[in-house]
């Protein structure tokens, strides 16, 4: 289950299933409920041995209503149950499902809820809000969710957290948030994208997807809109793993470096690339840096390039057919000739760091960008990039009273990868790859899956490696983007703390070997 879906993809894969006439609302929120209750005793087993008690804060829409079905399952096992409710009326099918608890069980109000409601071992479940919220949340609404933290009650929370906006991951709500994650995080059919994407990543905790029977409406869905649906980066084995061949079966990349002193960036991203299995890695300096780097290098071939006519020349033979241009590259005339030479053999090629920022001051160079070419930009350089999307960005979602899902990180991915022409890898913890058509993948590293070590100085020079070595391979640009993406992760998480940079490229044996 690696689709991450939006709340107008789940709002049209779930009407699907209901217009077909095979299931109704009220039987997909019975069965949400009884998803939520089994992802909740796999995630703590003991609770299934002795019932416990369970404060549920529930909200007037559907979430609402999942949490409603939650509290009358429950208390059928027996559990001591107790429900908050933040209105007297429900909408919908919740008013139902609010109706039917009613015959076992009263409903306060939200304002209720107290610490006298939290006896230790208690399951706190919020189900208040959930993938609908279009508009920031009142203090009200997620304090006692806060306060159950405070009194040290287990936080479950119904598809998502009250006060997380599901499509962006960014925090909706007024005068402050949660300081520290949900327990477990339950949502049905399919991840969203506020599970995927800063701060809701963080902020979600564990999470669970429990079924509910709409798989084949889902599949429908991912067949007409392919481009449509992004889901989690993973690691393709059949991209990953070489084949038989020889070196040059393998492809040649070339990894063009500046000066004397600042090779270490491009060392770092030719490593990287003979790593990940290019046959053939150059590194291309200046005379001067020659001997630097000879010092250094011994698998990686070495060639002095002045200028870009030089490179150029070295261009004419066609097994060199990737490039990596960035790290360490400088920004003065030679490096700006480098780059408009790169761009202009339309040759496949990485572009990171110096390269960035000669894009960014030269609008002709950007607009030599080609679809062989993938971008890797941290916040910083992206904002120089495309400064109207990093303000849209890192506007505040909650500034005025406006509703819909906030502006996300997939959306500015998007949008810049189509008005460039080329593959956007935008960096961080979770790190979005998206192609011109609109294809789109994200690698998140949150919970079990953090790598808080890859902040290192060299980090990113090796992953613009990596997917310069898989390039070389012939792999598609979004493919070497989103598998690359994927084993640095999983080799920084393998290592552990205290992880540099040059212990990436060591690293990776040990995860391509685990594919077979």
């Amino acid at each position: 289950m690696t689709d991450l879906l939006s709340s107008a993809q789940m709002r049209a894969v779930e009407g699907a299933a209901i217009d077909s006439g095979r299931v109704s609302g009220l039987r997909l929120m019975e069965r949400a409920g009884q998803g939520a209750i089994e992802a909740i005793l796999s995630e703590w087993p003991e609770l299934q041995v002795a019932p416990g008690r369970a404060a549920i804060l529930c909200g007037p829409g559907n979430n609402g209503g999942d949490g409603f079905v939650i509290a009358r399952a429950l208390a059928l096992r027996g559990w001591r149950v107790a429900c908050f409710a933040l209105t007297e009326k429900a909408t919908g099918d919740a008013a139902t499902m609010r109706k039917r608890w009613q015959t076992q069980g009263a409903t306060e109000r939200l304002d209720a809820f107290d610490a006298e409601a939290v006896a230790p071992g208690t399951l706190v479940i919020d189900a208040l809000f959930g993938t609908g919220l279009g508009r920031p949340v009142a203090p009200r609404i997620w304090r006692p969710l806060a306060a159950a933290q405070a009194w040290g009650a287990r936080l479950v929370a119904v598809d998502i957290l009250s006060g997380l906006c599901s499509d962006s991951g960014r925090v909706r709500a007024e005068g402050g948030y949660l300081d520290r994650p949900a327990d477990l995080t339950v949502t049905f059919q399919s991840r969203k994208l506020g599970h995927a994407l800063a701060p809701g990543g963080a902020l979600s905790g564990p999470v669970r997807v429990a079924p509910i029977g709409i798989e084949a409406e889902l599949s429908e869905y991912r067949a007409a809109h392919p481009a449509a649906v992004v889901r989690l980066a993973r690691i393709d084995p059949a991209v990953a793993v070489k084949a038989q061949g020889h070196k040059y079966s393998h492809g040649h990349a070339l990894v063009l470096s500046g000066g004397p002193g600042r090779g270490g960036a491009a060392r770092l991203a030719a490593r990287a690339a003979l790593r990940i299995g290019a046959g053939l890695v150059t590194l291309g300096c200046p005379p001067a840096a020659l001997i630097e780097n000879a010092a250094r290098l011994d698998a990686v071939m070495l060639r002095p390039l002045r200028d870009g006519r030089a490179l150029a020349d070295l261009l004419a033979d066609a097994r060199l057919n990737a490039l990596c241009l960035g790290p360490g590259l400088g920004l003065d005339a030679r490096a700006e000739g480098l780059l408009a030479t790169a761009l202009e053999s339309q040759r496949a090629a990485v572009l990171d760091a110096d390269a960035l920022s000669l894009l960014a001051r030269r609008p002709a160079l950007r607009e030599a960008l080609h679809a062989g070419c993938v971008l890797t930009p941290h916040a910083g350089e992206f904002a120089r990039l495309a400064p109207d999307l990093a303000a849209a960005l890192n506007a505040e979602p909650d500034d005025g009273p406006e509703e819909g899902p906030a502006f996300s990180k997939v959306d500015a991915a998007r949008e810049a990868a189509a008005r460039l022409g080329c593959t956007m890898l935008l960096k961080g913890a979770d790190t979005v790859i998206a192609a011109p058509d609109g294809a789109c993948r994200v690698s998140a590293a949150f919970g079990a899956a953090a790598a808080p070590w890859l902040a290192t100085a060299g980090a990113g020079d090796v992953l613009a490696g990596m997917i310069a070595g898989l390039l070389a391979r012939g792999v598609t640009p979004p493919d070497a983007a989103e598998t690359a993406s994927a084993l640095h992760l999983d080799c920084a998480r393998a290592f552990g703390p205290g992880l540099i940079a040059e212990d990436l490229p060591e690293a990776l044996p040990a995860a391509l070997r685990a594919l077979g």
